[in-house]
């Protein structure tokens, strides 16, 4: 497996977040703290490596209104995305992952309106979430 440092083309799901929404990074912190086995890294939109990976799969670089799921050669946005990360976590969180029978535009729908509302809601940082030593490996730089 490659080094976190490597790039943005290692093994193992990567999700992009809005580093500086603080919804997005609630929900990055959810995540590390229900993976099991940690395989689940991450990377800010904003950051080199989440440019990168956003080009590589033809995605915006410059509209942060989705995260992200980057599984293998394949990227997954809005609900899909979400759902998708729900599913590699602790019991009971990938049940939801049942939601996916729900038609995705009506998924969409729902996580596009609370993307909008999200920095009037939850807030924003003035910068991206600088992860902590113990954390860093889970990140792409």
């Amino acid at each position: 497996m490659r080094s976190p440092t490597a790039g943005p083309d290692m093994d193992g799901p990567v999700v992009l977040f809005d580093g500086v929404c603080n919804l997005c990074n609630s929900a990055v912190m959810f995540t590390i703290r229900r993976d099991p086995h940690g395989r689940v890294r991450f990377a800010a939109l904003q950051s080199d490596a989440g440019q990168r990976l956003l080009a590589r799969h033809d995605l915006p670089a410059v509209s942060f209104d989705t995260f992200v799921l980057v599984e293998g050669n394949r990227a997954y946005t809005q609900s899909t995305a979400g759902l998708r990360v729900l599913r590699r976590l602790r019991y009971p969180w990938p049940l939801l992952y049942g939601f996916i029978a729900v038609p995705k535009p009506l998924r969409d729908a729902v996580y596009r309106w609370v993307a909008r509302n999200r920095y009037r809601w939850f807030g924003q940082r003035e910068q991206c979430m600088m992860p902590t030593p113990e954390l860093r490996r889970r990140f792409l730089e």
